[in-house]
């Protein structure tokens, strides 16, 4: 087992990788512009992350293969935290300190909101906790 995983995470990651490519190329951000190209590839793939790991959890096994395949390999190349902290950056030197703030927030907050909506998407609800032994 231990060689799947890896394969699984590369064949993923090469697709993940590809789609960010063909998207980012098709939606050009301009310098020194909202970064909207990024934020909706990240807030997609918080979203369907969401959904393939509740689903995961809830169906397969621990080590299963879509949990290698496409939560971190697809998802995980499709995401990019280190475009997102460029982008953040190279908005802060342009002077553009108050957009790179939004564009930061936007994406925290949002992956946040996307993960979360992806979990209901997938039937996930919060567990009720049971009352401590002698509390009503």
């Amino acid at each position: 087992m231990r060689g799947r995983p890896a394969a699984l995470v590369a064949i993923g990651g090469a697709c993940g990788a590809l789609a960010r490519y063909v998207v980012a190329d098709s939606y050009p951000t301009r310098g020194g512009s909202f970064p909207w190209t990024t934020l909706w590839i990240n807030l997609a793939g918080a979203c369907a992350l969401g959904i393939v790991l509740e689903l995961a959890v809830r169906y397969r096994p621990k080590d299963s293969w879509e949990r290698f395949l496409v939560g971190v390999g697809l998802i995980g190349a499709f995401t990019t935290f280190s475009t997102l902290s460029t982008e953040t950056v190279l908005l802060a030197r342009a002077g553009r300190a108050a957009l790179a703030c939004a564009y930061l927030s936007a994406s925290i907050l949002g992956g946040l909101a996307a993960t979360m909506l992806g979990l209901f998407v997938a039937g996930w609800r919060p567990a009720t906790i049971p009352p401590d032994e002698g509390e009503s």
